[in-house]
């Protein structure tokens, strides 16, 4: 469905620009949208490998299990359908890791694992588990407390100050992070 809609509006600014005259415009805005992209490409690539290198040594040195271990007590009570000891405690500490550094990229391996395990523990497959579904509530809402994407981007474009993020995006994702545990929690304990 949503690519129907990005192909409606597409095909409707390329009409719209044909009957306007403006074709030449649409002409150099995809020429000029391309070049940035390579641009921002190879921007971002770099940053993006630094810290999945640094999440892969985390991971192998043990580092993101004793997150897991820290994070469990709370984890275990945020996901009580899970077992104690599963494995996707691990996952979904690990991808908690990654967000608070800002680095949703990174972290799509770990939610992706996360949930290949949630579904192992889930008794009806065909359905997301109250588990699941409060992980992806934590995922999409998490505590980001340094924005590496933004800031790289940020600095990409010229910034003077591209840190300046920082103290703004910790107080949205709390809040937003806050705010979408709450009304999971609460349209869970409606349900039962």
């Amino acid at each position: 469905m949503v690519s129907l809609i990005w192909l409606f509006l597409i095909a409707s600014g390329i009409i719209y620009s044909f009957f306007t005259g403006n074709m030449a415009f649409i002409n150099n805005e995809v020429l000029n949208s391309a070049e940035e992209a390579i641009n921002l490409v190879f921007t971002m690539v770099p940053i993006i490998l630094l810290w999945m290198g640094v999440m892969n040594i985390a991971d192998k040195s043990g580092l993101l299990d004793l997150f897991a271990k820290v994070l469990s007590p709370f984890l275990s009570k945020l996901f009580t359908s899970l077992k104690k000891d599963s494995k996707a405690l691990g996952y979904v500490a690990s991808n908690i890791a990654c967000n608070v550094l800002g680095l949703g990229s990174v972290a799509t391996p770990f939610g992706l694992k996360a949930m290949q395990e949630m579904q192992k523990e889930n008794p009806k497959k065909d359905e997301a588990s109250e588990a699941m579904i409060t992980f992806l509530v934590l995922n999409t809402a998490g505590v980001t407390i340094i924005p590496t994407t933004v800031i790289a981007l940020r600095n990409s474009y010229g910034s003077l100050n591209s840190t300046a993020i920082i103290i703004p995006s910790i107080i949205g994702t709390v809040i937003s992070c806050i705010a979408g545990l709450s009304l999971d929690y609460i349209i869970r304990s409606r349900k039962k």
